[in-house]
């Protein structure tokens, strides 16, 4: 017999080490956000409007590289194991933000960029990895987990960033790739794997690539019309990213470090949201609403984003945004519970190519938008422009999340 509450103790002790290495691994990313940005500012010899179109399409090779990897390493790690998967992940990051750091042109930092959207799979592999140790009326509350895991990472990675790229704007990655690699070295000690032998799958190369993956969507056409609204909202979510330095810089005047202490903020708003909000909203509204919700949050904190007159308005907006924070876990609950125990790597893998869709829409979009809108050409000058257009793609979110959730009811809270 099952000893169930020692089970309950290694399913805990497990999420917590994903925890972490998503902390640590989401803390190098975030170093190099507030200095990125404006490494391609001083390439391009200070022009705003150049530098917001070109660094577009650095989140375009990014995700691009994501969305034809991201269904190779999914169905990998439900052939051989989340664990390999993600080690690769993370010890492939360290070298890229060892490359980035050395990187003479902009063509360097595009290969750094493209190795970046390669490796980013252990996201994905980390959310297969939860969905095979937790049951599934308990994982909305873990992928909160997850989600505030990105939130720590985003507190601390961009004030560090901030603070070491005023001082060299080449710091920060390195600071980055000694976080990685500790983090590999760290991981492979110490994270068991998750997917006994029993329960892997065949590595089928029809579902290995991005064609085949979105197909194992469209055989879940439940799934399918979520997948939709992950897509939509990850679009959208896109310009942050890709703008929001940028115009902080232009429209309030903020520089590195008041970069990274919005940043942090961000980070703080996110944590408080998937540590103490996500469990009593999925348990107040049920996972539909609270996806419903979540997205209508969005709404508003884009509206606030690009209308803000002040730096200080425009943290209000942060709120607001970071509110969105319940509509992800709800949203990965629904579909997990939608594909069998031996598919979770496939949903994931797919997912991501799906989300990789919305990287290469995202960046280009807004980077142009916001380009356009800060020209001396345009007819409207209207430099927030990019985040109204997110908020009009929110709307069109919350509608697909109405019509494919109308009909579904919550699911009772199991034993812990």
């Amino acid at each position: 017999m099952t000893d169930a509450p020692a089970t309950a103790v290694r399913r805990q002790a497990a999420v917590i080490f994903v925890f972490v290495t998503i902390v640590i691994d989401v803390l190098a990313m975030g170093i190099i956000i507030p200095v990125l940005p404006h490494l391609v500012l001083d390439f391009e010899g200070g022009n705003d409007a150049s530098a917001a179109a070109i660094y577009g399409y650095f989140g375009l090779v990014f995700a691009a590289a994501q969305f034809f990897f991201a269904p190779v390493l999914g169905s990998l790690s439900d052939r051989f194991g989340r664990r390999p998967v993600l080690l690769i992940s993370v010890f492939g990051h360290g070298l890229d933000f060892i490359l980035m750091a050395l990187a003479p042109s902009l063509a360097w930092l595009f290969v750094g960029r493209m190795i970046s959207g390669i490796t980013a799979a252990s996201f994905s592999t980390a959310n297969a990895y939860i969905a095979d140790i937790t049951p599934p009326e308990k994982r909305a509350q873990s992928f909160g987990l997850v989600g505030a895991a990105f939130g720590l990472g985003f507190v601390i990675g961009p004030a560090i960033g901030g603070i070491a790229g005023e001082i060299d704007p080449r710091l920060p990655f390195w600071i980055a790739a000694a976080l990685c690699l500790v983090n590999a070295a760290y991981g492979y000690f110490v994270l068991p794997e998750s997917l006994p032998p029993e329960r892997r799958s065949p590595f089928d190369p029809r579902k290995a690539n991005p064609v085949g993956s979105l197909g194992f969507l469209r055989q879940h056409g439940e799934v399918a019309w979520l997948a939709c609204v992950s897509v939509i909202f990850n679009t959208a979510f896109w310009v942050i990213p890709t703008t929001s330095v940028l115009y902080a810089g232009y429209r309030y005047g903020w520089t590195e470090g008041d970069v990274g202490v919005m940043l942090a903020v961000i980070g703080i708003c996110n944590i408080v949201v998937q540590m103490v909000l996500v469990k009593p909203a999925v348990k107040l509204f049920g996972e539909p609403l609270a996806l419903r919700v979540g997205l209508g949050s969005a709404i508003v904190g884009m509206v606030i984003y690009g209308l803000a007159p002040s730096g200080w308005i425009f943290l209000i907006g942060i709120v607001f945004q970071s509110m969105a924070g319940i509509m992800g876990p709800s949203l990965q609950a629904l579909m997990t519970r939608r594909v069998g125990t031996n598919e979770q790597g496939k949903l994931q893998g797919a997912l991501a190519s799906a989300i990789g869709i919305a990287g290469m829409i995202g960046p280009i979009l807004f980077s142009q938008v916001y380009a356009w809108a800060i020209s001396e050409g345009a007819h409207l000058h209207v430099p927030g422009a990019a985040f109204l257009v997110a908020a009009l793609l929110n709307l069109i979110a919350l509608g697909v999340a109405w019509l494919a959730t109308r009909g579904e009811r919550p699911i009772a809270d199991g034993p812990p």
